[in-house]
């Protein structure tokens, strides 16, 4: 069995209950694979998205618990303890986990992005978002702008939400 399986099983128990974070992991998860695969990405980089893409909100709920808030930054301080927690479980190598960390500590930071990986996060979660929050044009046509880099982000914000480009 593939790690991700075994990440994502325990991230739907993590989330039991709450079909919604666990339909929206998925959907990242999804995105940020297929980007990844469509730039060529080499193995360790693509596993470290996935694993990546998978957890990055693992923070949400104890950000609740302790700021009774979902805000992007008090996901980004509390995930990445959780993120290793759950990672080393599976005995992921701790190089990959201390990236996974750092992709989960800022994933709501557009202005750090170093690398490819972190970049891809960004694409496929904003996909996600753009959709479960109804974003305006508009806000998509700033965001195809100030966020999206690869050549498959743009050519999947483009298809799905600005057809006539």
């Amino acid at each position: 069995m593939q790690k991700q399986t075994e990440i994502i099983h325990k991230m739907i128990n993590y989330y039991s209950g709450d079909p919604k974070r666990i339909g929206h992991f998925l959907k990242v998860h999804s995105f940020a694979k297929l980007i990844g695969e469509r730039e060529e990405l080499d193995e360790t980089t693509q596993l470290t998205l996935e694993y990546a893409a998978i957890v990055h909100d693992i923070g949400i709920k104890i950000a609740e618990q302790k700021y009774h808030s979902t805000s992007g930054k008090y996901q980004e301080m509390e995930g990445a303890e959780p993120a290793g927690v759950l990672l080393r479980s599976l005995d992921i190598p701790e190089n990959i986990i201390a990236r996974v960390q750092f992709l989960v500590a800022h994933h709501h930071t557009y202005d750090a992005v170093d690398a490819i990986d972190y970049q891809i996060l960004l694409e496929a979660d904003f996909l996600v978002n753009a959709y479960e929050d109804h974003l305006s044009k508009q806000s998509i046509l700033t965001a195809r702008e100030k966020i999206f880099r690869t050549k498959s982000g743009i050519h999947i914000l483009n298809t799905c939400f600005l057809p006539e480009t």
